[in-house]
């Protein structure tokens, strides 16, 4: 039996079609997020680690059980680990502003592309906790009525935080009149 191939149609309005199967379309222009996020990220990392060992550390002196060694060489095993992943995860975060959406796309094992329309956004947040200001860092966090909907955007630069977040929220505003 043969098997038989259908060509797509063409493409209307230079919409971009997009292959459910592919990780996100190479024919958007992607903006990265800072590489500093690494350092955020890396750093908060090594506080739970801190935390982790202390503990059991702590547990070791006063059990004098070798499962607390296992688990100190287990958290360690894990914190080189996700050091070496951290970087290809932040470099694996990107966002696309089109005419009526914003994509973004995040992940590693697990990738994910969010569209989220203009119309549908309720507000936009942006945020910088303490770490997050001190490598001058800021977050853009979209909101619409699907709570399983909201996309952030993690490790821009304040400047440009706010300037996304005034485009989205004036294309917010413009696309939600015609509703």
């Amino acid at each position: 039996m043969d098997a038989v191939t259908e060509t797509p149609a063409p493409l209307d309005s230079g919409e971009v079609r997009i292959d459910p199967l592919s990780p996100w379309p190479d024919t958007v222009e992607w903006k990265p997020v800072s590489h500093d996020l690494i350092w955020v990220e890396l750093v908060r990392l090594a506080i739970w680690l801190v935390i982790l060992m202390g503990a059991l550390v702590v547990g070791w002196v006063l059990a004098d059980h070798w499962l607390f060694g296992a688990g100190v060489g287990l958290v360690l095993l894990f914190g080189l680990w996700r050091a070496i992943v951290i970087g290809r995860a932040v470099r694996a975060w990107g966002y696309a502003e089109r005419d009526r959406d914003l994509l973004v796309r995040h992940g590693l094992l697990v990738r994910r592309l969010s569209i989220v329309p203009y119309a549908r956004m309720q507000f936009v947040d942006v945020t910088a906790g303490p770490l997050e200001r001190s490598f001058d860092l800021a977050t853009v966090q979209l909101h619409t009525a699907a709570a399983a909907s909201d996309a952030k955007v993690p490790g821009l630069r304040p400047a440009e935080a706010s300037r996304l977040r005034d485009r989205l929220t004036a294309l917010g505003a413009d696309r939600a009149e015609g509703l």
